[in-house]
């Protein structure tokens, strides 16, 4: 089968291209990630190497590993200095303890209204595109961040009370302009990304035009600007899809978290070279996918035809596919991520008034969900969303508006035992 997607040209692409998307068929999934699959759930079930590495290539792996939770130190230090001088995080295992998630916010990203160079958002005079809250001795931070917690009550069908989180974030400090527009964010799981990363862009432009045809919910594709690659490019990490690849996405992270430079600058050489850069990027390439669990359970079995059924499974894709990779457990993998990778209109609930490249202010990505039901046992209180104000996943699901609507309060009505069975479901995962 073949398809033709005319904004393939603009990216340089070719306009014809096979497409290699998989459809999933409820109750046959197979390993969540393939050949890149690990069987595991303990704490550390995110940090796993994929199993097929090479000898040479588990070292590297390790090198990456190390790099990973390094604790950063101010210059001159023998090793991982650089730090600053400001950040927010001393390192990137500060926000992904054993590769997963944090419970609120771990970043504040930041623009003003217009359009940034490359279509990107527009940084904010004195802040840039992330607020540092945190600056090494010597130094002064941007700015202190406060966040306020309001509460409201949603009630299910059946009369079941649900409290929902209202976070509010707000900046103090010299720099802020007054048409300010803040993006709290969550830090995310890391494993499966190198999975994510092969999967083509054409099966994305795919799942956009099934979705399109289909009504309810309609994806759209994220074409951001590639700063390491110097071009346009689709979009797939990130809360709104706002990187296109691994390397950028820990370009962008190692500068704007913690202050490190990865390319040579007016004050000197780079303060992590590039074979530091790339093992780091091969450690996150290289992470397995944690199996689910309780796949023959009758509850649980259920539980997936409820979340095929509802709505979910539109936007949450059950399966994918990966292209070509050089890596063998990455390469032509049929995995089962629970996204498409999509930006979709969530409502104003969710929204944060803040767009980046394709994504308006009400747009985000649609999460991968594997791993879903280790995340207590690998992180504790977990923190969905992208700012972490859900503690549960009924809480996430309530939240949701938008195109997701109707899967909602198909949700909200189910009775406590159609409810309790999908939520064994995701806890599956």
């Amino acid at each position: 089968m073949r398809a033709r997607h005319p904004a393939l040209r603009w990216l340089g692409l070719a306009a014809t291209v096979p497409l290699v998307y998989a459809g999933s068929v409820l109750g046959t999934d197979g390993p969540a990630g393939g050949a890149a699959t690990v069987r595991m759930a303990t704490s550390h079930a995110f940090s796993q190497p994929v199993p097929g590495l090479s000898d040479a290539d588990a070292d590297r792996h390790r090198r990456g590993d190390i790099l990973f939770d390094a604790s950063f130190v101010t210059a001159p230090a023998p090793r991982f200095a650089g730090l600053g001088p400001t950040f927010n995080a001393v390192g990137c295992g500060s926000c992904h303890a054993r590769d997963g998630r944090t419970a609120g916010v771990s970043v504040v990203r930041v623009s003003v209204p217009g359009v940034g160079p490359r279509g990107g958002p527009l940084p904010a005079p004195g802040l840039g595109l992330q607020v540092q809250d945190r600056a090494i001795f010597g130094e002064a931070a941007e700015a202190a961040v406060e966040t306020a917690v309001s509460e409201r009550i949603e009630r299910l069908a059946d009369g079941t009370q649900v409290v929902l989180r209202v976070p509010t974030v707000s900046l103090t400090g010299p720099r802020r302009p007054s048409d300010l527009l803040l993006s709290a964010r969550a830090a995310r799981p890391v494993f499966g990304l190198g999975l994510l990363e092969a999967v083509p862009d054409a099966a994305l432009y795919d799942l956009a035009e099934r979705q399109a045809e289909a009504g309810e919910v309609s994806g759209r594709v994220q074409v951001v600007w590639d700063p390491v690659e110097q071009r346009a490019r689709v979009g797939r990490f990130g809360h709104k899809a706002g990187e296109a690849s691994l390397l950028s996405q820990t370009v962008r992270a190692f500068h704007d978290d913690v202050g490190i430079t990865t390319t040579t600058t007016a004050s000197g050489p780079p303060e992590l070279g590039d074979a530091d850069l790339d093992d780091v990027v091969f450690y996150l390439r290289t992470l397995a996918v944690p199996d689910r669990r309780r796949r023959d359970d009758p509850e649980v079995q259920r539980g997936q035809s409820l979340f095929a059924s509802v709505g979910c499974a539109a936007c949450h894709v059950p399966s994918l596919q990966t292209g070509p990779s050089e890596i063998a457990d990455l390469d032509r993998q049929t995995i089962y991520p629970y996204t498409d990778l999509l930006l979709h209109d969530m409502g104003d609930g969710l929204a944060d008034g803040r767009p980046e490249f394709e994504a308006s202010g009400r747009e985000w990505r649609t999460p991968p969900l594997w791993g879903l039901g280790l995340t207590r046992v690998v992180n504790g209180e977990p923190g969905f969303l992208h700012d972490g104000r859900a503690r549960t996943v009924t809480e996430a699901v309530l939240w949701h508006g938008g195109e997701a609507e109707g899967a909602r309060e198909r949700f909200r009505r189910l009775p406590a035992e159609d409810r309790d069975a999908l939520l064994a479901f995701l806890r599956s995962l």
